[in-house]
């Protein structure tokens, strides 16, 4: 309290406005293989287009992980995604020598010095998808365009050739625009007649229209008029490479270069020879800024902006590239490349350990905000991973299906069954982790199939939905929100008496039933000891009432233990656990943090202790309807009770 030495007010303020904030907890994770995509980082979801621009479309070896995902994203928009390690899983390259770059982080350990050994660029995440890439630069003025570079050295051209001698075929690259001049020796090009080079035999050129990329000459040419070449894509940028006003203020020249990104074979838009990225006037100045202020150093451009490729190392001719800018004279390089990228690898199967490290990444519940996380397609080795990492958080739920082989191809129900209970009975008892019954048959639009995929995406799925409809504490399954979407089929549709059996088994059985869709129609937890636990509902209102309340006690870290601050807490945390029972999470509470639980051995050791009890509410499982028949005359009240 302040002192006051002579008669006045004093005003003090104590805020007890203090709430506990909303906490997240219908975030997915899933890990798995993927076709393209940075490995063993965490990359945020928001929908199907992000998952398949990030980590591209499924085949036939990732299909599961991918709809899996894609599945969850159906009825959630929040999802963190690790692409998994494969053996032999390599990025290409423009040497044709593959190598694995993991991610940005690996890439700037490793590479972004220019140490790497695999030519000047590589594919920006490992597969094979990467040899569908080429990479061109122009370096010069010279590269992008000399007029009279030499001359026709045919006299016997005609309408529709595809072939032209030239007097120096050594001045020209695959991939250069040429146009020829209408008489001798002048500069008069028509460039309503242009080609584009596609071999080059020691003189002879061999060309196609360049718009239509078929089909020869269309005039005949005259011998010795000269030729203009031009870069291949210099339609593609504003202007010829020169020299940046950053660098002629300090005195240097010719720093500038052009970068064009191609999708050489169509792999990738579908378009063979489709421009994916342009990057226009950047520089070989190490220090080089653009007029924002930004780096314009060619190099980290490429690192912060391309989405398909790394740098990896100068032009051998470009002695000088890198140096800063002040009076450095670039080496201006007279001819574009036009590099393929080759030697990437898709590698072999994700193995379980694979899979597990991948999976870790979301293990530390203090840097990682997720809650429900899908075991996508594994083993049950692979879910017993899964839920070591969901006991050890304490504050996410595995979903887990069976093995394809349990319940897929596999004709008799009472086998399906059979091998559904065998896969599980061995499972680790948890309330972290809920199992289902099986696979749904979907459509895949990106192949134009129809596949068998995994249901534990769906359920994380119905369970992330619950908590944007309802609240986390309301169960995910039944007619009202345990509805699922996109399943033509199931793999196994148990019947009632399938049902019982895997419901006493901890297995939460998925139906279809005629005219009321395909339901989750269980939600029990992994837990094999009867509790209020053993329910999905209980166990995700318990996560979501100690990440919410642990989150707001962190403010009384380093506070006194004394009344003071025990009401403070009890301020915080009552109104919260009443807002929780209005919207029937909860029938009753009671908060117990006073001097009878910190004691002042408790005081002694520096903590601080707070008793929550809870009654959670509890979902219906069992219905029972009582039809009675009375005679006529018979009054309601002597038969009813």
């Amino acid at each position: 309290m302040a002192f006051q030495v002579s008669p006045g007010v004093l005003v003090q303020e104590r805020d007890l406005t203090r709430i506990i904030p909303a906490v997240s907890t219908s975030v997915g994770a899933v890990a798995g293989e993927f076709r393209k995509g940075p490995l063993d980082e965490i990359v945020s979801i928001t929908s199907e287009n992000d998952l398949v621009e990030t980590f591209g479309e499924p085949d036939s070896s990732n299909f599961e992980d991918f709809f899996t995902a894609a599945n969850f994203l159906q009825y959630s928009n929040s999802l963190r995604v690790v692409r998994a390690q494969q053996t032999n899983l390599v990025n290409a390259s423009t040497s044709g020598s593959g190598i694995q770059i993991r991610n940005t982080q690996h890439y700037q350990d490793n590479f972004a010095d220019g140490s790497g050994v695999v030519g000047t660029f590589a594919a920006r995440t490992a597969g094979a998808h990467g040899n569908n890439l080429q990479v061109s630069t122009c370096p010069s003025a010279t590269a992008y365009e000399e007029e009279a570079v030499t001359t026709v050295n045919d006299s016997s051209t005609s309408v529709g050739d595809t072939t032209v001698i030239t007097t120096d075929g050594a001045q020209f690259v695959v991939g250069d625009i040429v146009s020829f001049s209408t008489t001798a020796a002048t500069n008069d090009y028509d460039d309503g007649h242009q080609y584009r080079v596609t071999a080059i035999n020691t003189h002879t050129l061999t060309i196609v229209q360049k718009d239509s990329g078929s089909g020869g000459l269309l005039t005949t040419l005259t011998d010795g008029g000269n030729i203009r070449r031009r870069w291949r894509f210099y339609d593609s940028v504003g202007a010829a490479p020169g020299t940046s006003e950053f660098v002629s203020t300090r005195s240097g020249s010719n720093d500038e270069i052009h970068v064009v990104v191609v999708d050489e074979d169509g792999g990738i838009t579908g378009v063979p020879g489709s421009v994916l990225e342009t990057f226009e006037k950047l520089s070989k100045a190490a220090d080089a800024k653009s007029p924002q202020g930004d780096t314009n150093y060619y190099p980290d451009v490429i690192y912060t902006k391309s989405k398909h490729v790394y740098w990896m190392d100068h032009n051998t001719a470009g002695s000088n590239w890198g140096s800063n800018a002040a009076g450095t004279t670039f080496t201006a390089v007279a001819t574009p490349t036009l590099e393929s990228l080759s030697g990437g690898a898709d590698g072999s199967a994700a193995s379980v350990g694979q899979k597990k490290t991948a999976y870790e990444k979301f293990q530390d519940s203090d840097t990682v905000d997720v809650s429900l996380i899908m075991a996508g397609s594994g083993d049950g080795t692979h879910v017993d991973n899964l839920i070591t990492i969901a006991e050890i958080r304490k504050d996410a739920v595995v979903f887990a299906s069976p093995e394809r082989a349990d319940v897929v191809n596999v004709s008799n129900s009472e086998t399906q069954k059979t091998n559904v209970i065998n896969f599980y009975s061995s499972r680790s008892s948890s309330s972290y982790c809920v199992f289902d019954s099986g696979y749904k048959y979907m459509y895949d639009r990106y192949n134009d199939v129809y596949r068998f995929v995994p249901l534990n995406g769906d359920i994380a799925g119905l369970a992330a939905r619950t908590d944007l409809t309802a609240d986390s504490w309301f169960s995910p399954a039944g007619f009202n929100r345990g509805n699922i979407r996109g399943a033509i089929k199931l793999a196994f549709n148990p019947n009632k008496s399938q049902r019982d059996e895997l419901y006493m088994k901890r297995i939460n059985p998925v139906c279809t039933f005629p005219g009321q869709g395909t339901v989750l129609f269980g939600d029990k937890t992994a837990l094999t000891s009867p509790s209020a636990f053993d329910r999905i509902n209980v166990r995700r209102l318990f996560i979501t009432l100690e990440k919410a309340i642990s989150t707001a006690s962190k403010f009384q870290l380093f506070e006194f233990n004394d009344e003071f601050t025990r009401a403070n807490f009890r301020a915080i945390v009552e109104p919260f656990l009443r807002e929780v029972q209005g919207r029937r999470g909860i029938t009753d509470f009671l908060v117990v943090c006073d001097n009878t639980n910190n004691t002042g051995d408790v005081v002694d050791r520096n903590e601080f202790v707070a008793e929550i009890f809870v009654k959670p509410n509890r979902s219906i499982n069992f219905i029972k309807l009582q039809f009675v028949a009375t005679r006529t005359g018979v009054a309601f009240e002597e038969v009813a009770g």
